[in-house]
C-alpha cells in the first residue's frame, strides 16, 4: 500500500518548506520533497533562496562591503587599517558556511514539526497521486488528500549567450568564483545584476553592466532610481541602459560581448559575463499529462487569488505561479495555503509585499511609484527627507539617499513608500506594517521615533507631506 499524506509539499524553498511547517503545525500528516543539489554534489533543502541566491548573495555584499569600506571609510573614522588584504578563499568559505547551517536548519525544523523531509524528485499525477523518486531508490507513488506545488524558478538562458558555467555563467555561478575576475560583465541591471555587479567591484573588477531598458530600475520610483544611479556611477560600476546583447562568444582568454547601444553595434571584453536578465518558473518535469495543471503562456501555473490551481485541492505557490518572485511572497503564499488547507481563513495582501535591493545604498519600496499613483488619477502629495540630514546617517559615513512617502490627498492613507540609503531593507518593515493597517501620514507623524536613528527619516518624510517637516526645509 502506497504512503498517504494530508498534505504533500513538492519543493523546498522559502515556499515550499515554510507551507510544510505550517501545515504540520495544523496536525496535518505532511510531507515535503525537494531535489536540490549544490555543486558538491551534497543534496540540501532551501531551494535557490538558500543555496545560490537571497543567503549567499547577502553573505557576499555584507563581506564585500566591510573590504570596500576598510579601504575608503575608516580613514575618515580616524582608524587606521594598515595593509588591508583579501582572503577571497576565507570569505568564500563564510559564505558557504553559513549557507550549510541555514540548510540544515529546515532539516532540523522538519524533524521539530513532525515534517517528512523527502530527498528526491516530486511529480504530480491525476488524482492527487505524487510519484517520489528518491536520488538511490525506485519511483514511489504517494497519495495526498492535498498536494502544494513550490517548485521555484530557474535562471533564464540566452539563445545566444548559453552557459558555459565557465566563462559564460548564471547567477549562481557568480556567487562561486574562486577568484576575483579583472573584467567582469553583467546582462541586466535588475536586482541580481546590481547586487552581483556590487559585489565584484568592491573586490576589484572593472564592472560592466548592459542593460537593455531605457530607464534604470524601472520598476522603483523614478526619484529613487536617478539617486541610486547616480551613486553607483561614483563607485565605477559602467551600467549601460538601452544596450541590448546581440552575442557572447567564449573564447580562450574570456568572453568577446557584442551588443547594440541606441542602434550602433558595439562589442567588449571581458574575463566573465554574468547572465541575468530574470527567471522562469520551474516545471520541468513535474506534471502527469492527465495531473489536470494549467500553465499560462509564460510557463507559470495558473492559480486564484487563494494560489488554488484548476485541480480540486492542489495549490500552487511562490516563483511558480504569477507575483513577484521575492521570497518573502513566497513564504506567505505557503501560510495561506497551509491555513486554507486547514479550513481556516487566511489570505494574502498582495498590494503591500516589500522590495527590496541590498546595494549599498540599500533600495527598498512598498506600494505605487508616484508615476503610479499619478497615472490612477488620484491627488496625492510627497514628502521627503534626505539622509543627509539625519544625524545618525553621518554619525554612519552613510549620507547617500532619502525616504520619500506618497500619500493620498482625500484621506491622507499612505499609498508608497520608497527608500534608498543605510539600512533601507530594515526602514521599510516600518512602511509595510503602516500599509497594512491602512496608516494616514499623520499616524507616523504622532509616532514617536527614537533619536537618533535613521528611522527619523521615515517620520520627517511623512511630516514633510503636509509640509511640517521639523529638521529640514519643507518645500
Amino acid at each position: 500500500m502506497s504512503k498517504q499524506y494530508d498534505v504533500v509539499v513538492i519543493g523546498a524553498g522559502p515556499a515550499g518548506y515554510v507551507a510544510a511547517i505550517r501545515a504540520a503545525q495544523h496536525g496535518l500528516k505532511t510531507a515535503c520533497i525537494d531535489e536540490w543539489k549544490n555543486k558538491d554534489g551534497k543534496n540540501a533543502f532551501g531551494g535557490t533562496c538558500l543555496n545560490a541566491g537571497c543567503i549567499p548573495s547577502k553573505a557576499l555584499l555584507e563581506s564585500s562591503e566591510l573590504y570596500h569600506r576598510a579601504h575608503h571609510e575608516f580613514a575618515k573614522h580616524g582608524i587606521k587599517a594598515g595593509n588591508i588584504e583579501l582572503d577571497l578563499g576565507a570569505l568564500q568559505k563564510r559564505r558557504a558556511g553559513i549557507v550549510r547551517q541555514l540548510t540544515n536548519g529546515i532539516a532540523g525544523l522538519f524533524k521539530a514539526n513532525k515534517v517528512d523531509g523527502l530527498v528526491g524528485h516530486g511529480k504530480l499525477l491525476a488524482d492527487r497521486k505524487v510519484e517520489f523518486t528518491p536520488v538511490d531508490g525506485k519511483a514511489e507513488v504517494i497519495e495526498a488528500e492535498n498536494v502544494i506545488v513550490a517548485t521555484g524558478s530557474t535562471p533564464i538562458e540566452l539563445p545566444f549567450a548559453k552557459f558555459d558555467h565557465e566563462k559564460i555563467v548564471d547567477s549562481w555561478d557568480a556567487l562561486e568564483f574562486d577568484e576575483v575576475p579583472k573584467r567582469l560583465g553583467i546582462i541586466g541591471a535588475g536586482v541580481i545584476g546590481l547586487e552581483l555587479g556590487s559585489v565584484w567591484r568592491r573586490l576589484g573588477a572593472e564592472v560592466t553592466i548592459i542593460e537593455a531598458m531605457h530607464d534604470f530600475l524601472f520598476m522603483a520610483d523614478r526619484e529613487i532610481a536617478s539617486v541610486a544611479g547616480k551613486d553607483f556611477k561614483k563607485q565605477g560600476l559602467d551600467i549601460r541602459l538601452g544596450a541590448k546583447l546581440t552575442k557572447a562568444t567564449a573564447g580562450k582568454n574570456g568572453v568577446k560581448v557584442e551588443y547594440e547601444d541606441k542602434g550602433i553595434p558595439e562589442s567588449l571584453e571581458v574575463d566573465k559575463l554574468v547572465v541575468a536578465v530574470g527567471r522562469r518558473p520551474f516545471t520541468d518535469g513535474l506534471f502527469a499529462e492527465d495531473s489536470g495543471i494549467q500553465l499560462d503562456e509564460r510557463g507559470f501555473i495558473v492559480v486564484d487569488d487563494e494560489c488554488r490551481t484548476r485541480v480540486k485541492n492542489v495549490f500552487a505557490i511562490g516563483d511558480c505561479v504569477r507575483g513577484p518572485m521575492l521570497a518573502h511572497k513566497g513564504s506567505e503564499e505557503g501560510v495561506m495555503a497551509a491555513d486554507l488547507i486547514a479550513g481556516e481563513i487566511a489570505e494574502m495582501n498582495y498590494d503591500v509585499i516589500p522590495s527590496v535591493i541590498y546595494t549599498a545604498p540599500e533600495i527598498a519600496w512598498v506600494g505605487k511609484t508616484e508615476a503610479e499613483v499619478k497615472e490612477s488619477g488620484r491627488e496625492y502629495k510627497t514628502g521627503s527627507f534626505p539622509f543627509a540630514a539625519s544625524g545618525r546617517a553621518k554619525a554612519m559615513e552613510q549620507t547617500t539617499g532619502l525616504v520619500k512617502v506618497v500619500a493620498a490627498v482625500d484621506d491622507d492613507e499612505i499609498l508608497g513608500v520608497h527608500i534608498v540609503g543605510p539600512m533601507a531593507g530594515e526602514l521599510i518593515g516600518e512602511a509595510v506594517l503602516a500599509m497594512e493597517f491602512s496608516a494616514s501620514t499623520e499616524d507616523i507623524q504622532r509616532t514617536i521615533h527614537a533619536h537618533p536613528s535613521l528611522s527619523e527619516a521615515v517620520h520627517e518624510a511623512a511630516l514633510a507631506a503636509d509640509k511640517k517637516a521639523l529638521n529640514y526645509p519643507n518645500k
